[in-house]
């Protein structure tokens, strides 16, 4: 099994090297995007089943023992994250294909974006495994290197200045990063996570503390905790719908896997649950509250996607194994949902012609597919039971009143309400662009209209329908397909996810993986 992990990152990176000698040939180029990523989803799945049953595989890079070498470390959590992510790699993949054979590439040039789509991939399986922080950092500038060339497909103004933007944050991050593994390793001699959780209980409190925040600052601001969530509303709707879909479902997932890495594994010891709290708390109202101020469905479900962060957030704050499970659990209800509602959106933009509620109805007449692909996915995430939104919920609000004190008592009253304005700016969308009759729409005035914002890069309202090919509607069903097969196997998953979590009860779980015979 120690050959499967490093073949998690190889494969991807030969995958983009032989994408690009084709890039003269549109299908050759999906073809072997999609083998790549469909035999990576196998490789993930037989390793995940591996490691629930005997334990993480570790894999010293070079025969060069931890921690002179790179070690790549497959636990659960790593293994969840590599199999969801490659799955949802997949089905946005598809999707793209068939938004290419229908538009002539306009959107997303083949030459350009396969490459770039599995360099993408890379980096965030490289982020998943790495086992020391600097291997985490290379996954997050792979990401921040891909992400960009796929932010500005096409050149548009729009998307030049979205990218601007994303490009500055995340480069701020990346220094932070850096920063932080360089005081890291001058005050413990080592960037190897496990090294890193036996030497730092021997830092002065101050000193962990320090260490502590300035990993969390730059892990933040890559998973867009308030207040450093302001740049992702205006960067990714701008995107095209495949590349807006991965980057709501995955990257931002990404800071929330190394936030749980630093919290559980690192700096145990360090007490920062309160301040967590607070975060998550402000992450739930603002987001939400920018999210109902929205005309743009694009726009609305990125300020969505931002509150929502808050939720895991509260999980990992109250650190216990339930609400560490149930963590783990919403992490792959959220990737999975969201993605899906992204993809789904991306049909209504094409069935209507615009993403602006102001400006489109009657999509269920027009389309009974989409509008059914949509709601399912917009009551999931509203948390409607017996979705597993609901269900993830449920999880973090018992382990919330497990831990009994006020703050966490707001917390779960904060997240009720989240959950319910969720649904509230989701059924709006519904009145207005699928039950609402498209012969209504000019002139329509509504109280649930009034004061909603415009996406700035589109004020004119620009309104130009195109055909759905099948494969684009193909691949989003089967996206929604697995998020009602989070519904049905909502059991074995908790189960899964509380296995995960009991693995960080202790940090010489992950310790003892790495140097199974002791720290020299």
């Amino acid at each position: 099994m120690s050959a499967i992990v490093p073949l998690l990152v190889l494969l991807p990176l030969l995958g983009a090297a032989v994408a690009l000698v084709l890039g003269a040939y549109r299908r050759a180029q999906v073809v072997v995007s999609a083998l790549t990523l469909t035999t990576v989803t196998v490789l993930s799945a037989i390793l995940l089943v591996y490691v629930d049953s005997n334990g993480p595989v570790v894999v010293d890079v070079g025969g060069w023992d931890a921690p002179f070498g790179i070690v790549l470390v497959a636990d659960r959590l790593a293994t969840i994250m590599v199999l969801v992510s490659a799955l949802m790699l997949l089905g946005v993949l598809l999707f793209a294909a068939g938004q290419g054979i229908a538009d002539g590439d306009r959107e997303t040039p083949v030459s350009i974006f396969h490459p770039t789509y599995l360099v993408l991939a890379a980096g965030l399986f490289v982020a998943f495994v790495a086992g020391d922080l600097f291997n985490l950092y290379v996954g997050f500038e792979m990401l921040l290197s891909a992400s960009y060339v796929l932010l500005t497909l096409a050149g548009t103004g729009a998307r030049i200045r979205a990218g601007v933007t994303y490009i500055i944050v995340s480069l701020t991050s990346s220094i932070i990063f850096l920063a932080s593994i360089a005081f890291i390793y001058a005050a413990t001699g080592t960037v190897t996570m496990a090294l890193i959780a036996e030497r730092v209980r021997d830092l002065p409190a101050d000193v962990q503390l320090i260490l502590c925040i300035s990993l969390l600052v730059a892990f933040c601001i890559k998973a867009a905790v308030f207040p450093m969530s302001f740049w992702l509303p205006d960067s990714y709707p701008t995107a095209p719908a495949p590349v807006t879909a991965v980057f709501a479902g995955l990257l931002t997932k990404v800071g929330v896997y190394a936030i749980i890495r630093t919290d559980t594994v690192m700096f145990t010891d360090v007490d920062i649950d309160i301040p967590l709290m607070v975060i998550a708390l402000l992450t739930l109202i603002i987001g939400i509250l920018g999210a109902l101020a929205q005309a743009d469905i694009k726009r609305l479900l990125s300020f969505t996607l931002v509150s929502h962060i808050g939720y895991m957030i509260f999980g990992i704050a109250i650190g216990s194994q339930a609400a560490l499970a149930a963590t783990i659990f919403y992490i792959v209800h959220h990737i999975i949902v969201q993605t899906t509602l992204f993809l789904a959106t991306g049909l209504v933009e094409r069935v209507g012609g615009t993403t602006s509620i102001n400006r489109v109805g009657g999509i269920l007449k027009a389309s009974p597919l989409v509008s059914v692909l949509f709601f399912i996915g917009a009551m999931n995430l509203g948390g409607i039971p017996p979705f597993s939104g609901f269900l993830g919920k449920v999880g973090l609000f018992e382990a919330g009143v497990a831990l009994g004190t006020p703050l966490s008592y707001v917390l779960i009253a904060a997240g009720t309400a989240t959950s319910l304005l969720t649904l509230y700016a989701l059924v709006r969308v519904w009145n207005m662009v699928f039950w609402r009759p498209s012969g209504d729409v000019e002139g329509y005035t509504s109280p649930l209209l009034d004061s909603l914002s415009e996406t700035p890069d589109d004020p004119g309202g620009t309104v130009r329908t195109k055909s759905v090919p099948r494969l684009m509607l193909a691949a989003t069903t089967g996206m929604v397909a697995l998020t009602v097969g989070l519904t049905l196997f909502a059991g074995p998953l908790f189960d899964l996810a509380a296995r995960t979590a009991a693995d960080f009860d202790s940090h010489s779980t992950y310790v003892d993986a790495v140097f199974p015979g002791g720290v020299e």
